[in-house]
């Protein structure tokens, strides 16, 4: 009896395992800022991937240079240091990223990093070849970008993340041309889900994995569309991922109008996010 007593008394004891290293603190402020009180907003890199090696056998993305003229305007409203290319192959866009990874971010509030274009799996097309994002992101990760530790680190994809529409629940507006030109509705090709490791690292999808995104021929990408025009709106009142949850609002209230595809018409489009942002983020306007 005593063994039995004993056994049940083993099972009963509460004991504490360990998953993972964790440093508790009972000082953390929820309201916390990252700072940015900088002397620069910092650097807003833009590549815009219009067109494509014929032997890609990817289509003309129509309406993505609007998203990166809207994309300019914005950033720099916001006192980003923009810098936009368009159809760069690989190597030319991983020497610009290496650079950019390279310089020295230590009088800076954050960085950003814009992608417009097809997307297959973890990877994101330059003009020749695909790109693993894992390979973009770990350029940024503390051991390669000391200067952007503990500093937000955001990363925006236009891209497909799948081959799937996501069905209405319930009736909803039709996108409306508001262009002389014929503003149909297309989809960007591929998936992306990869995510990098680390903390302050903000990844801004404009599909939710496995689903279409879909872009305007004439006025651009929904997602882009709505994003600069929350950023005109908000960019320098509302905390960052605040703002990013009101574009995904913004988004999924749109559906298919116009589009070759007559299956397409009325779908819909969620876009995500994920952060790994460890304070709010405001980017409110810098004294001049």
């Amino acid at each position: 009896m005593a063994s039995t007593d004993g056994t049940k008394a083993a099972l009963s004891e509460n004991v504490t395992e360990v998953d993972a290293v964790y440093s508790s603190s009972s000082s953390l402020d929820p309201a916390e800022e990252y700072c940015v009180n900088n002397k620069r907003r910092g650097l807003a890199l833009i590549f815009n991937q219009q067109e494509f090696f014929f032997e890609l056998r990817l289509s003309y993305r129509g309406g993505s240079n609007t998203d990166r003229l809207n994309l300019i305007e914005r950033f720099k409203e916001l006192q980003f240091d923009v810098k936009d290319y368009t159809n760069l192959r690989k190597e030319d866009m991983f020497k610009i990223l290496s650079e950019a990874a390279a310089a020295n971010h230590v009088d800076a509030d954050c960085f950003v990093c814009v992608f417009l274009s097809h997307g297959e799996k973890d990877y994101i097309y330059a003009y020749d070849e695909r790109v693993p994002v894992q390979d973009i992101t770990d350029l940024f990760k503390g051991t390669k970008c000391p200067s952007l530790v503990g500093k937000p680190k955001i990363f925006i994809l236009q891209a497909c993340r799948g081959d799937v529409h996501d069905d209405p629940v319930k009736p909803m507006d039709v996108v409306d041309c508001d262009s002389e030109m014929i503003n149909e509705v297309v989809v960007d090709a591929g998936a992306l889900y990869t995510l990098p490791a680390g903390a302050d690292f903000l990844m801004c999808y404009s599909v939710a994995e496995g689903y279409y995104s879909h872009r305007e021929t004439v006025n651009g990408s929904w997602y882009i569309q709505d994003l600069c025009e929350a950023l005109r709106k908000y960019g320098t009142s509302l905390e960052f991922v605040e703002l990013l949850t009101l574009v995904n609002r913004k988004v999924s209230r749109r559906s298919v109008g116009n589009c070759r595809d007559r299956e397409a018409i009325g779908k819909k489009q969620v876009p995500c996010f994920t952060s790994m942002l460890t304070k709010k983020l405001y980017l409110r306007p810098k004294r001049k």
